[in-house]
């Protein structure tokens, strides 16, 4: 029975299912199950006083009963070797596992001669009992321990079987790749040696102690291209990141040495601003020891540790897109974490939850922990409450490797089953390299203060590079000569990087690139018109495909209604709703070559049951995709609902954008207020990627918002909130009021020759709004306008009222009812950039005024008032009167009646002053 079967039922009823299997055909179960029932059966003997080792369990034979137990053994082992395993370097005596000892296995010192069958193991035929345990304790409680047995799919526990038994899981290297390996070690000791001597004191959040993740990302390099791999999408916090840009990258160590000195500044035109250099990403092609070449991005990452992750994974989707690795075998995302970090933050599940599904999979990830066994100065006892920090990984059923990082040899073999495992079954695994942080959490940190224990074991230890060159040479592999000209090599090599770095010059291989791309800063914008309008022809072409109905296809009633009716109003040109609107620019759009990817929770129906990009059929709920019929030689479209999850989803969909700029990415909150779950992805990467890292993103958020009495969690999008980390033209952010200013916005989104991430605060009871329409005209003669002015106010108009999004209307309506003709009402359809000059021209339209009002709907704290005061004064020389609710500590009430009271009078004193 395939696991996914299990997704809906308990534990028990499955093994109850087992277990009635087992008493009827024991021979049609796995002998695995055959085992855990055979071990609970003579757990229950024991019970009842019956402690004889070799009683047998359902027969008459004691050999019988020898043999049921020595299949149990092979569970115990398979299932808890780890738990006597050898991977920790810091730990010099090893706690047995009682449920691993002989008499709780049922064996006694009388059984360890007898030959038994091994069942599934897979070891020589015709071993004894002691040397099948002694196999098993090589295999399973070694320098690697596996945890695979919570993998439900027999085909996955096999394949690792058949990798680690039949040689012990002992590493096998000829005498090129151990000394392939062993460069690779020195070199990483060697550059933190090099930074720590000639850089005394400076943050660089060194690999010291954990050197051998250089070891496990190499042979994972070394071994793609024999498995079909081309590139590495990689993410990762400071910790090692500069060793890793050195020695794995390949960014030019003179240049890393170069960004240690105290004046050193990018030699790059505009005001980027810049970041550490542990911070800062990387792109470049490597060729590995076979000559074939692999492309690694390392993307660029602030300190909130695991944020990068679902940007590498949007990375990585999106470059399988761009090379057509449909199958994505090509494209390997890497993460790196920290033990602490792995365990302590919540976005590393939502990332691992990415793993299988349809919109958000990159066919395996390999998950590499770092495991300094301490966090900034935290002990793992007060940080998880699991055994191991990697236990978030048995969600996804990823097999876990823990190995001695003080092994390199080991972590080696273990990084090579990791990649070979991700090349046959597309699926997620976890490296868990035990190994110990040398210094403190920085260079400056004095780690005593609070681990003074720890710290003496870790003073103590032999690094990864002495235990391996003592056994090298111990055995005869390299000779110490040898070894000696290896690291005579590595040290030179480093001393000319140094002194290259000196004198300012830089190597003519040297690949300038600022952080991780080529791209070029761009503080500029302007507000000139972009063409975005289409042809009447094409327009109508669009509509007609997105109202169509398959002749075969059972649609939902409600539906083809609505599809009728949008139909007939776009035929007549009696106005073309909100999700129309949305529906005509993604489909001219991909009717011009441009692919659109709408990503987030419910939006394939939209939340408010709006859009329908896809119908299902009412009988067999076969999926119909409009948008995927565009035009024959159209784009691709792509909606995705995603799991229920901001950060990691606007962090993937960011990251999908990142790459590839030619498409129309959009994530779609499901109310603007759930933005908050996505803070750290907005503020660390959205504002301050371009400043930052020079990275360009042109994603669009789409954020439900408008106040309709519905309470403060679904009111506000927090404009506030972007706008006052608005600076240096870094984002867009717009209010809009119409279907066709919500059309053309997406369209100059790609028309234009640069990218900004765009915010839009989408409504909500605006969607079928009778007002909030807009006509055929709308779209076939006009563009965006950042501003909109009042054409039917009279010039004598007295009052300026100036709005934005969906209060627009309710001013209005009340400005009908009340008989007001002396007041215009002037819309800012984008906040930011914002258009002063385009207001001015727009002011000197009515020069008869005496009154300007700003009027919102959000308290006088939020919303656009305090950002927008000082905009304004340059315009008017004044600051404007304010209409709207007080300042407030929430966002909305959460009694309608009050909103309605609310409303009401800020709509009133906008309008009169009252």
């Amino acid at each position: 029975m395939n696991h996914l079967s299990f997704a809906n039922r308990s534990n028990s009823d499955i093994i109850d299912e087992r277990f009635q299997q087992w008493r009827e055909s024991p021979d049609s179960l796995d002998p695995e199950w055959r085992a855990f029932f055979e071990g609970f059966e003579l757990a229950l003997q024991y019970s009842k006083g019956d402690t004889s080792p070799t009683k047998e369990v359902g027969g008459d034979e004691k050999s019988a009963g020898v043999q049921s137990r020595v299949i149990g053994a092979i569970y115990a082992y398979r299932s808890m070797g780890h738990t006597e395993g050898a991977f920790n370097p810091l730990v010099k005596e090893i706690i047995p596992n009682p449920r691993l000892s002989l008499e709780r296995l049922g064996l006694a010192d009388a059984d360890l001669d007898v030959v038994m069958d091994t069942g599934n193991f897979q070891c020589p035929a015709g071993i004894s009992v002691k040397d099948l345990l002694d196999r098993l304790r090589k295999t399973y409680c070694g320098k690697i321990g596996i945890e695979y047995l919570h993998v439900q799919e027999t085909p996955k526990r096999r394949w690792i079987q058949s990798r680690i038994e039949p040689n012990c899981f002992e590493p096998e290297f000829s005498t090129e790749e151990k000394e392939r390996i062993y460069r690779k070690i020195a070199s990483a000791e060697d550059f933190e040696r090099m930074l720590h001597s000639r850089f005394v004191g400076q943050k660089r959040f060194s690999l010291e102690g954990g050197e051998s993740l250089i070891t496990a990302l190499d042979q994972i390099l070394q071994r793609m291209p024999a498995l079909g791999m081309k590139e590495i999408v990689m993410g990762m916090a400071h910790r090692g990141r500069l060793n890793v840009l050195g020695n794995i990258v390949g960014k030019e160590h003179s240049f890393i040495f170069r960004e240690f000195a105290p004046d050193f500044q990018p030699d790059k035109e505009g005001s980027p601003s810049g970041d550490v250099k542990y911070h800062l990403g990387y792109d470049n092609s490597v060729k590995t020891e076979s000559g074939e070449t692999i492309d690694i991005r390392l993307a660029a990452n602030p300190s909130h540790l695991e944020a990068v992750n679902s940007v590498v994974e949007g990375k990585a989707r999106a470059r399988q897109r761009i090379i057509g690795d449909l199958e994505r075998k090509q494209v390997v995302p890497i993460l790196i974490h920290g033990d602490a970090a792995i365990a302590g933050q919540g976005v590393v599940a939502e990332v691992c939850n990415f793993s299988k599904l349809k919109g958000y999979r990159t066919g395996g990830t390999i998950h590499i922990v770092v495991n300094n066994q301490i966090g900034f100065t935290t002990d793992p006892s007060d940080a998880r409450s699991s055994r191991y920090c990697t236990d978030v990984a048995k969600m996804i059923e990823a097999p876990i490797l823990h190995v001695n990082g003080n092994d390199p040899l080991a972590v080696a073999h273990a990084a090579e089953l990791a990649i070979e495992y991700r090349e046959a079954f597309q699926e997620d695994i976890f490296l868990d390299i035990n190994c110990y942080r040398k210094h403190g959490h920085n260079e400056s940190d004095e780690p005593a203060f609070t681990q003074p224990l720890l710290y003496k074991a870790i003073s103590e230890m032999q690094s990864p590079r002495e235990e391996l060159r003592a056994r090298l040479i111990e055995s005869g592999d390299i000779s110490e000569e040898r070894i000696q000209e290896i690291e005579k090599e590595i040290h030179e090599g480093f001393e000319t990087a140094f002194e290259q770095a000196k004198s300012g010059k830089r190597p003519e291989s040297h690949k300038e690139v600022f952080a991780e791309s080529n791209a070029v800063f761009q503080p500029g914008y302007n507000f000139d018109t972009i063409e975005t309008k289409v042809s009447e022809k094409e327009l109508e072409s669009v509509a007609h495909v997105l109202t169509h109905i398959p002749d075969d296809f059972d649609m939902n009633r409600k539906i083809e209604r609505q599809l009728k009716t949008k139909r007939k109003a776009f035929d007549e040109d009696k106005g073309v709703d909100w999700a129309f609107g949305e529906g005509l620019a993604f489909g001219t759009l991909l009717r011009e070559g441009t692919p659109v990817r709408l990503s987030g929770q419910d939006s394939e129906r939209g939340t408010f049951s709006q859009r329908h990009a896809a119908f299902y059929d009412m009988e067999t709920r076969e999926r119909y995709v409009p948008f995927s019929h565009i035009s024959e030689d159209q784009a691709q479209f792509c909606v995705h609902n995603s799991l229920l999850s901001e950060a990691a989803v606007l962090g993937f969909d960011y990251g999908y954008s990142l790459e590839y700029p030619e498409m129309l990415s959009l994530w779609e909150a499901q109310f603007g207020d759930f933005v908050n779950g996505a803070q750290v992805v907005i503020d660390q990467f959205i504002f301050a990627s371009e400043s930052k890292w020079q990275r360009i993103s042109g994603i669009v958020l789409l954020l439900p918002h408008g106040y309709e009495g519905q309470g403060p969690e679904h009111s506000s999008a927090r404009p506030e909130r972007f706008l006052q980390n608005c600076a240096e033209n870094n984002i867009q952010v717009c209010n809009l009021t119409t279907p066709a200013q919500y059309f053309h916005v997406l369209r100059r989104q790609m028309k234009r020759k640069f990218s900004k991430p765009l915010i839009i605060l989408t409504p909500k009871s605006l969607l079928r709004h009778k007002r909030a329409v807009s006509y055929r005209e709308d779209f076939t003669d006009t563009c965006f306008n950042s501003i909109l002015d009042d054409k039917n106010a009279p010039k004598k108009a007295k009052t300026l009222v100036l709005c934005s999004g969906k209060v627009y209307y309710d001013i209005l309506e009340a400005k009908e009812e009340q008989g007001i003709d002396n007041v215009a009402i002037i819309r800012v359809e984008q906040y930011f950039p914002f258009n002063t000059k385009l207001m001015k021209e727009i002011v000197s339209n009515y020069p008869n005024f005496k009154r300007v009002v700003w009027c919102q709907e959000e308290p006088q704290n939020m919303g656009a008032w305090t950002f927008l005061t000082t905009r304004l004064e340059e315009v008017f020389g004044f600051v404007p009167e304010y209409a709207g609710r007080p300042a407030s500590a929430s966002p909305a009430t959460g009694f309608l009646a009050r909103h309605k009271e609310e409303q009401a009078a800020l709509v009133n004193k906008a309008l009169t002053g009252k």
